[in-house]
């Protein structure tokens, strides 16, 4: 068994600087985003837990290319760390990617149980369905174009398809596309073909909730499609609603191929479920009958761009209209209060002139001496009353009547 380190040893550890992102997978500052996705999961295939079992080295590289790759993937964290290093990219609040094959059933667990309380939790691809792929050792069905597939697909495992595409269609435009009726979680996945017929994973999407099922697609229309990553805003508005809000188009980023070439392409489904199977409906299609959909993408996503780019203005304006209200609401606050607390001392001082203090009767006195006076009032209207009934005069002649008989 390794030896236990002290924590003095674990802190030491701890501060010890990071390598370069760059360096870690090693690639140049000029590396495309294609370049540095690939070299990433080569390396990730290559120091993943599932063929380094009890190798805590091989464990602790996983993390750093993961960690790197974090950085170097998203546009605005590789900008900020190329200016101001690990300080100006959050490296504390960096998440990192869970293989659910390579987890315990317990951690599982946990992980399901997360994920159902809307803790965002990212998963990867298993590394055995990548090694398995790239050494050319899975069974790859084919789709023809428009003729829909349903299948389930067991958890880490994957569904390979293969679509040949025309020149033309080519041309028109491409789309993949995954849904599931009982809003099982998946993956999309699409994959480069390697000389030895080996497979290297190049794309993948992750199922989204649209409606009644989870759903995801690729597109390849021959312009910059883009893809919206949630995860970020999922972790923003569990801090802050505004800032959730404005980050909300962060995530909006264009996917890395725009078009594909004339052949054959392989796309895979990965049931990415914690316990069970993925049922699922996988589709291929050719763009061109849906020339109007095509251009309202387009149109759609520019506007989506345009919005993305007024919105860092906008939350400029906010923040700063946000604190003259907060500072005028307190002020209100303050000045109500002054205002209140003078009116008092006013009252107070008026009530001093005079002599003799201020005898306060008590509402029960108040209702005993009234109920007094009517009982007083009321006894000789009664006395009145009673002599009236006993003699009846008509002109001073006394008249009996005799209640007897009747008249």
């Amino acid at each position: 068994m390794p030896a236990h380190r002290s924590k003095s040893e674990k802190h030491d550890a701890a501060k010890q600087p990071r390598r370069d992102p760059y360096e870690v997978l090693g690639v140049s500052r000029n590396s495309t985003d294609q370049e540095i996705k690939t070299a990433y999961r080569k390396m990730a295939l290559k120091y993943h837990p599932d063929k380094n079992a009890n190798d805590p080295k091989a464990a602790d590289m996983f993390k750093e290319v993961t960690f790197s790759y974090h950085i170097l993937s998203d546009p605005d964290k590789r900008r900020q760390y190329d200016s101001a290093g690990f300080e100006a990219v959050e490296s504390d609040s960096q998440e990192l990617e869970l293989d659910l094959s390579s987890l315990g059933a317990v951690n599982t667990m946990f992980a399901a149980l997360f994920s159902k309380l809307g803790v965002p939790i990212k998963t990867t691809v298993s590394a055995t369905v990548l090694e398995e792929a790239l050494n050319g050792m899975v069974t790859v069905r084919p789709l023809a174009l428009g003729h829909p597939t349903s299948r389930r697909v067991e958890k880490q495992c994957a569904h390979f398809y293969a679509v040949t595409i025309t020149e033309e269609e080519a041309h028109a435009g491409f789309v993949c596309r995954v849904q599931s009726s009982d809003k099982s979680k998946f993956k999309l996945l699409y994959f480069d073909q390697e000389e030895n017929s080996g497979l290297s994973l190049a794309l993948q999407e992750d199922s989204a909730k649209t409606g009644k099922v989870t759903s995801a697609g690729m597109y390849f229309l021959g312009f910059p499609v883009y893809r919206l990553d949630q995860t970020a805003n999922s972790i923003a508005a569990a801090k802050d609603p505004d800032t959730s809000f404005f980050r909300k188009l962060d995530g909006f980023q264009p996917c890395e191929l725009a078009e594909l070439k004339a052949g054959t392409h392989v796309f895979a489904v990965y049931g990415d479920n914690f316990f069970k199977s993925a049922s699922y409906t996988i589709e291929a299609l050719c763009a061109a009958p849906f020339s109007q959909q095509k251009e309202s993408l387009r149109n759609v996503e520019a506007q989506i761009l345009t919005k993305r780019a007024e919105l860092s203005k906008f939350e400029s304006e906010y923040r700063e209209v946000l604190a003259q209200f907060t500072e005028m609401t307190n002020r209100y606050a303050q000045e109500m209060q002054e205002i209140d607390e003078l009116l008092k001392q006013r009252n107070e001082i008026h009530a001093s002139y005079t002599i003799a203090p201020l005898k306060r009767s008590t509402s029960k006195s108040r209702s005993k001496s009234s109920s007094k006076e009517a009982t007083e009032e009321s006894q000789p209207r009664e006395r009145k009353f009673t002599r009236g009934r006993s003699k009846k005069k008509w002109y001073n002649i006394h008249l009996r009547v005799d209640k007897r008989k009747a008249c």
